[in-house]
């Protein structure tokens, strides 16, 4: 395992609660998918996988509501199908025929650092060591490279992203905290967030299950258990 941290930020963000239905109410911070999300967006490969262990908050929590226009359907599977074998069809998708207005309760002005640890598959091979995937990660970090833009819950919402290479010797800014801020991210007294997203389980491909976790905000920071955790269940 080789430990990662990036500090993220954005003006908006949204961390979907999945029981608010067609709904977008976030979690009151960011959760673990979104995290592995983010070092996926900067290097990604078949024989590594990120987990995800900290979440550090290090701005107060600030909400915003907001009501917009989503396209409620997709582009039906069976006409492109038909499209691939006969060579024409309609594929076009009208707007004004699947808008749908829906409102969202959002995070505003973010910003996180997030600890994950790099781990090499054990059926990576030997042409695949640990030190290739720890040199493409940090060049393309420290470039600020990615393979697709990472992203705060939302793809609309864009995430900016800087590789801290020694937490330890660069401490977290917190300057914009106050008292209540404090309180609300759990310094002194630990605050619960109830049961937050994990990530999804893809045993099944065709079927994934989500995976819940009790969360708990601790001096300003969200402590990631294991997958094989007994916190950890669907």
């Amino acid at each position: 395992m080789i430990p990662y941290c990036l500090e993220v930020s954005g003006d908006f963000a949204c961390f979907t609660r999945p029981e608010m239905k067609v709904e977008r109410v976030s979690y009151d911070v960011m959760t673990p998918s979104a995290a592995r999300a983010v070092f996926e967006a900067i290097l990604w490969k078949p024989a590594i996988c990120w987990h995800v262990r900290r979440i550090e908050v290090l701005k107060p929590i600030r909400w915003m509501s907001l009501r917009r226009n989503e396209v409620a359907g997709v582009i039906s599977h069976a006409n492109v199908r038909s499209a691939m074998k006969t060579g024409s069809g309609s594929l076009a998708q009208f707007i004004e025929d699947e808008r749908q207005q829906r409102a969202g309760l959002f995070l505003r002005d973010v910003a996180y650092r997030i600890h994950a640890d790099l781990e090499v598959k054990p059926n990576a091979g030997p042409e695949n060591p640990p030190i290739k995937f720890q040199e493409m990660f940090e060049r393309r970090a420290g470039k600020g490279q990615c393979v697709n833009q990472p992203y705060l819950g939302c793809r609309e919402f864009a995430a900016r992203f800087r590789w801290v290479q020694d937490p330890e010797t660069e401490p977290a800014d917190r300057s914009s905290l106050d008292d209540r801020s404090r309180a609300e991210l759990g310094f002194g007294q630990p605050r619960e967030l109830g049961y937050m997203l994990y990530d999804l389980d893809f045993t099944n491909p065709s079927d994934p299950q989500p995976l819940f976790f009790r969360a708990q905000l601790k001096d300003g920071s969200v402590e990631i258990p294991d997958r094989e955790n007994e916190e950890v269940r669907g």
